[in-house]
């Protein structure tokens, strides 16, 4: 069997099996398989594999018709230019996401404006963190920046240490393991947080690939889908620096009720929201 043959075949077993983006899956995994590249992969298609390829590659393809995400199959996700090592012990990171740090970004950029506080280290929380895609990428892009990764789950900081590890930041990021902003001892300039914002009543909806694999814990906002933000906000005001800013990711058609919480329990401040590219209010960012 060729490479071009094994291709074909994998992209129609997973179009009949009603596997999305099939051809795509099919390429990734038989990449990975080879480490070929997508390029390498379409220039060496009549490359015959051996008998132990073709049993592996099998392997591969029976685990994604299980369902198991392609991202912890090959324990690999690309999130903001980067790969993180990603398994089921944490959240898989999604493009929108990525929102988030370009908002925290922004706000990072707006303080080296400010001529009193350009040389000062930018204190941040990462709550929430999981596998630590956020803390790495902002570990990454501001260079004054001391973060703080907090997960209630410590199977996940177990992940997020071997991302920090992986990219060389480790020095930038502390690893906390509590509730929320709990393990804060001290006010910090910025928050980011992608907390559960799932409804407890929609989890046995999702696809199955999330319901089956991924953390239960990372995903379940209770009821309304806001029990984690809620609790978020409670703590917010004591754990800032007069300046900061907290910014939340949340679900599709919760920002009037993220607002309502953030009027209650933090009055007084300015509040944004942002899109995402399908017009979704993806992000709310609240200056103090």
């Amino acid at each position: 069997m060729t490479l071009g043959q094994a291709l074909q075949q994998a992209t129609n077993i997973f179009n009949s099996n009603n596997i999305e983006d099939a051809h795509i899956e099919a390429r990734t995994l038989l990449g990975y398989l080879l480490e070929l590249s997508a390029a390498e992969l379409y220039t060496e298609t009549k490359q015959n594999l051996d008998v132990e390829q073709k049993k592996n590659f099998r392997r591969l393809i029976e685990r994604r018709l299980h369902r198991e995400p392609t991202a912890y199959i090959l324990n690999q996700k690309e999130f903001y230019g980067l790969d993180f090592y990603i398994d089921n012990r944490a959240l898989i990171p999604r493009p929108e996401t990525e929102l988030l740090i370009e908002e925290a970004l922004k706000f990072s950029h707006s303080q080296g404006n400010c001529p009193a506080l350009r040389e000062k280290t930018l204190l941040a929380a990462d709550i929430g963190t999981g596998c630590g895609n956020i803390a790495v990428c902002l570990a990454l892009k501001i260079a004054n920046i001391e973060i703080l990764a907090v997960d209630i789950s410590s199977a996940a900081l177990e992940v997020a240490r071997l991302n920090g590890e992986r990219h060389k930041v480790t020095e930038k990021i502390t690893f906390l393991h509590g509730n929320l902003l709990e393990p804060l001892n001290t006010p910090v300039n910025l928050i980011v947080a992608n907390l559960p914002y799932i409804k407890s009543s929609e989890l046995d909806t999702l696809k199955p690939e999330i319901v089956l694999f991924e953390p239960r814990t990372a995903l379940d906002g209770g009821k309304e889908g806001l029990k984690w933000i809620s609790q978020l906000l409670t703590q917010a005001k004591k754990k800032m620096q007069p300046g900061g800013c907290l910014i939340l990711e949340i679900g599709n058609e919760q920002e009037y009720s993220v607002v309502n919480l953030i009027n209650q329990h933090i009055p007084n401040t300015t509040i944004e929201l942002v899109s995402d590219l399908n017009n979704i209010k993806r992000i709310v960012k609240i200056n103090i």
